[in-house]
C-alpha cells in the first residue's frame, strides 16, 4: 500500500508503511530480547547472594531499619525548625554591655549585662565551683554531644521511684539553650526544641565557652546574674575568692535560685548546699574528709543590696538601652528609667495572689504590664516566679487576646462613620464556613441594639460583623498605627484569634487613655556614659507623640469602654474613687483570660492562663479572674484622689471633690505650681553642678577629660506631657451629644487633666 504524504519542490515522495512498522516490530523484539536478558543475568548474580536463615534475618532489620531512619529524619527536620528560629545570634552580644539602672529619682535599681572588668575566666573561677557545678548538674558534661542520654533515663528512673520530680535530666548544654532562647514551661515542644537547640550549640562552640556561658549567664536569685555577681551579691567578694563551702552554695542555687537563695530560704539553701557536698564525694571529685570542714564551716551571707530588683523591668529596659545605643560605640552605661518600684510590688502581689487563688481552675501563669498614658511603663510582671523563668510573657509571650481585641474592630468601624448610638443587628454573614457563634453557642438573636450595648454585652456576631462591614484591612491597618503588630487579615479576627503581647496591647489602649495620641511603650529615660556624656535623652531625642487618632474616635471608644465596665462584662474592674473603662477577652478553650483597661492615670494590661497553652476549666473568663486581679493593684497604686478625668467622660465626683479642695487651697488668681515637666527631682542646676565636680575630679586624677557633647535644654525630663490638658470631661451621653454647658460647668474639676501615659 502506497500513500502520498507530501511533495516538495514539485517532486512526489511516498512512505512505505509496510517496511516502517516491520522496522518498529523488529526493534520492539530486540529490546525486549535485551531486557530479558539483561534481568536474567541479573537475577543469576544476584542469585548467588541469596541469603539465608540469620543472616537474611539481618538484612531485612537492616533494611527496614534504613527505611524508617529515613523517614526519621524527615521527621527530625520537621521538629528541629521551630528550634532553629528560637535560634537568635544577639543572645551572645549581651556581654558587649554593661549597663547600671537607676529609678526615676536617681537611685541604682539593678545592673544587666556583664561587666568588662566583672568578667572572670574560666580558668580563675575556682576548680571547688566548677566541680560542684559539673558534679549537681551534669557529670557527664564533657563526654556527651549535649544530650546526655544516660543522665536522663537515670534521672527517670530516680524520678519514677521517688514518685516526685527529684532529678532534672537537662544537661548543662540545654540548661544554656533554655537560658539564652526558651521559657521554662513544662511542655513537650519545649523539651524537642532545647534539645535540637542543644546540639546546635554543641557544633558552635566549645565546652569550655559552654560552660563559660552557664557561669556568666545563669540566674542565681536577687536579681545577680553569673556567678561574679552572685558571689559579689552573697558573700561581697569576687568568685575567685570563694572557699569550697560558698561553691557548694552557688552551685545549688542553679537548679531553683528563689527556692533556694540564702537570703530568701536560709535553711533550705543550707540543705541544698549539703546535697552539693554529697554530689562531690560521690562523684569522686573530693574525699569526705575534704568536704567535712565545708560542712562545719558554713558560707556566711552578706545582704549588701536590694534583694525587690524588679527584674522583669529590667530584662526589657535592656533590650531598649542595646537598641537605642546600638551604633554609638559606648557599652559601658548608665540609663535612668521610668519603673515605679512601689506599683512594681503591688503588681507583683497581685498576680502571686490571682494564681495562688484560682489554681483549683488551672490558672498556673499570667503576666501583668502597667503603663502611664504616654507609654511611660512603670511596672511589668513577666510571670509568676523569676528565678524559675526569666521568660518574659509580658513582652515576649504572644496570646490570644479573645474579645478584648474586639476594642480595635470597634475604633476602626467609629472611624469609618459608626456612633456609639447606631443601631446594630445581633447577627452576622457567614466566612466561607465560619459562622459566629456569641458566648453560649448561638448564632445571634437578630434583634437592634445600640453599638454601646453590643460591646458592652461581648456579642461576637457584631464585632464578626463589623469586620466585615468595614473592612479587615482598615482594623489591621489601625492596629499598627497603635503599635498592635503582626495581625492577621482571617475570617475570625474580630474576636481575637492571631496572639499579641500583654505590653502591645496595653500600649495600643494607651492611645485612647490620652485622647487619641501615640502611645508607643517606652522605659528609658536618658542614658550616660561611663565618662559621663548624655548618649540619650528622651526629651531631647524624641518627637513629640503624633496625634493618630481622632480624639472623637478615642472619645467614643473610652464612653462605650465604660459602659462595658459599668454594666458589661467587666464590672468586677470598678473602683470606688474613679473611673475605670476597658475590655475583657476569652480565647476558645478557655486558654486566655484577659482584662485591658485604665483610669485617668494609669493603663493595664492583666493575661492569664497557662504556659503550655492547654485550657483552663470551662467557664475561666476574663471578667470573672482577670478583670478582679486589675482592681486589686488599681486601688492602692493610687497615691492621691487628683486623677486626670479620661478623655470622654465626666470627672468621677472624688475627683471633683479633690480638684475642689486643691482649688481653695490657693488665693483667687494665683494657680498651684505647675507639675515639674519630667519625673525626676533633679534640677538642671543639681546636674550641672555633679558634672562639675565629676571634671573637677578628673582633672585631679591626671584623667583626661571627655569631649564636650551638647546637653538638651531640659535633660532630666521624664515622660513629656506631649500636649496641652485634654478636653474636659463630657456628660454621661455618648460623645457628640454632650451639652457644652456641662463640660464648662467646673473649670476647677478638669484641673490637670493631662495625656499622660495610663497602664
Amino acid at each position: 500500500m502506497q500513500d502520498w504524504f507530501f511533495k516538495r519542490g514539485r517532486r512526489e515522495r511516498t512512505i512505505d508503511w509496510l517496511a516502517l512498522d516491520s522496522r518498529l516490530d523488529s526493534g520492539l523484539a530486540a529490546a525486549w530480547s535485551w531486557f530479558r536478558d539483561t534481568w536474567n543475568a541479573g537475577s543469576s548474580f544476584f542469585d548467588r547472594f541469596r541469603l539465608r536463615g540469620w543472616k537474611r534475618l539481618l538484612n531485612e532489620a537492616a533494611s527496614e531499619g534504613l527505611t524508617l531512619g529515613a523517614g526519621g529524619f524527615v521527621v527530625m527536620f520537621a521538629l528541629a525548625i521551630p528550634a532553629f528560629h528560637e535560634f537568635n545570634e544577639g543572645k551572645f552580644l549581651t556581654g558587649q554591655y554593661a549597663v547600671k539602672f537607676l529609678d526615676q529619682n536617681g537611685n541604682e535599681i539593678g545592673k544587666r549585662g556583664i561587666l568588662h572588668n566583672d568578667a572572670v575566666p574560666l580558668d580563675e573561677i575556682p576548680d571547688p565551683l566548677i566541680k560542684a557545678t559539673l558534679a549537681t548538674e551534669d557529670r557527664r558534661f564533657f563526654e556527651h554531644w549535649g544530650i546526655d542520654v544516660l543522665g536522663t533515663l537515670r534521672a527517670l528512673v530516680t524520678n519514677l521511684q521517688a514518685n516526685d520530680v527529684v532529678q532534672g535530666g537537662s544537661s548543662i548544654t540545654q540548661q544554656v539553650a533554655k537560658n539564652l532562647f526558651l521559657s521554662s514551661e513544662r511542655s513537650m515542644q519545649r523539651k524537642i526544641k532545647e534539645a535540637f537547640l542543644a546540639l546546635l550549640l554543641e557544633s558552635r562552640f566549645t565546652k569550655r565557652e559552654i560552660l563559660k556561658f552557664y557561669f556568666d549567664r545563669a540566674y542565681m536569685g536577687g536579681g545577680a546574674f553569673g556567678a561574679e555577681a552572685a558571689s559579689q551579691f552573697y558573700f561581697a567578694k569576687s568568685v575567685r575568692q570563694i572557699n569550697m563551702a560558698e561553691a557548694a552554695m552557688l552551685a545549688g542555687l542553679f537548679k531553683a535560685p528563689t527556692k533556694y537563695a540564702p537570703h530568701v530560704n536560709l535553711p533550705a539553701s543550707r540543705a541544698r548546699t549539703s546535697i552539693v557536698l554529697d554530689n562531690l564525694v560521690e562523684a569522686g571529685f573530693y574525699t569526705a574528709g575534704q568536704v567535712h570542714w565545708a560542712r562545719t564551716h558554713p558560707a556566711n551571707i552578706v545582704e549588701n543590696r536590694n534583694t525587690s530588683s524588679p527584674d522583669w523591668f529590667l530584662d526589657w529596659a535592656f533590650e531598649e538601652v542595646q537598641r537605642i545605643a546600638a551604633g554609638t560605640g559606648q557599652y559601658v552605661l548608665t540609663a535612668r528609667t521610668t519603673v515605679d518600684l512601689n506599683i512594681q510590688k503591688a503588681t507583683d502581689d497581685a498576680l502571686t495572689a490571682a494564681l495562688r487563688k484560682y489554681r483549683g481552675n488551672r490558672v498556673t501563669s499570667g503576666a501583668i504590664a502597667l503603663l502611664e498614658t504616654d507609654g511611660a511603663v512603670r511596672a511589668i510582671t513577666g510571670g509568676p516566679d523569676y528565678g524559675e523563668s526569666q521568660f518574659n510573657r509580658a513582652t515576649s509571650a504572644r496570646r490570644q487576646p479573645g474579645s478584648s481585641f474586639k476594642v480595635y474592630v470597634y475604633a476602626a468601624a467609629l472611624e469609618n462613620g459608626y456612633t456609639p448610638t447606631t443601631s446594630v443587628r445581633d447577627a452576622s454573614r457567614r466566612c466561607g464556613n465560619w459562622h459566629p457563634q456569641n458566648y453560649g453557642g448561638s448564632h445571634g438573636s437578630g434583634g437592634r441594639m445600640p453599638l454601646w450595648m453590643a460591646l458592652a454585652k461581648s456579642l461576637n456576631t457584631v464585632a464578626a460583623e463589623l469586620s466585615f462591614a468595614v473592612g479587615r484591612d482598615k482594623v489591621i491597618e489601625l492596629t499598627e498605627r497603635l503599635g498592635v503588630t503582626g495581625i492577621r487579615k482571617t475570617c475570625s479576627m474580630a474576636l481575637g484569634d492571631y496572639g499579641i503581647s500583654p505590653l502591645q496591647h496595653a500600649g495600643g489602649f494607651a492611645t485612647f487613655a490620652n485622647g487619641g495620641k501615640q502611645a508607643k511603650p517606652y522605659a528609658i529615660l536618658d542614658i550616660v556614659s561611663s565618662r559621663g556624656d548624655l548618649v540619650y535623652s528622651r526629651d531631647r531625642d524624641e518627637p513629640e507623640a503624633p496625634q493618630i487618632v481622632d480624639r472623637k474616635v478615642a472619645e467614643g471608644m473610652n464612653w462605650m469602654m465604660h459602659k462595658v465596665v459599668e454594666t458589661g462584662t467587666a464590672q468586677r474592674a470598678k473602683l470606688d474613687f474613679t473611673h475605670v473603662v476597658g475590655k475583657t477577652g476569652t480565647s476558645s478553650g478557655p486558654k486566655d483570660v484577659w482584662f485591658v483597661g485604665f483610669t485617668g492615670k494609669y493603663v493595664a494590661s492583666v493575661w492569664l492562663g497557662k504556659d503550655d497553652n492547654r485550657a483552663m476549666v470551662n467557664g475561666t473568663t476574663g471578667g470573672q479572674y482577670a478583670a478582679p486581679v486589675f482592681q486589686s493593684f488599681m486601688s492602692v497604686i493610687h497615691r492621691d484622689m487628683n486623677i486626670p478625668t479620661i478623655p470622654g467622660l465626666q470627672p468621677h465626683p472624688v475627683q471633683v471633690a479633690e480638684q475642689q479642695r486643691i482649688a481653695a487651697m490657693h488665693p483667687a488668681g494665683v494657680a498651684p505650681q505647675e507639675q515639674r515637666k519630667g519625673s525626676s527631682l533633679m534640677s538642671d542646676k543639681t546636674r550641672d553642678a555633679l558634672r562639675n565636680v565629676a571634671q573637677a575630679l578628673r582633672k585631679a586624677g591626671g584623667i583626661e577629660e571627655p569631649a564636650a557633647s551638647p546637653q538638651p535644654e531640659n535633660s532630666t525630663g521624664s515622660t513629656r506631657s506631649g500636649a496641652a490638658p485634654a478636653t474636659p470631661a463630657s456628660p454621661s451621653a455618648p460623645p457628640g451629644r454632650r451639652a457644652d454647658a456641662a463640660i464648662n460647668a467646673n473649670p476647677a474639676a478638669n484641673h490637670g487633666t493631662s495625656l499622660r501615659a495610663v497602664p
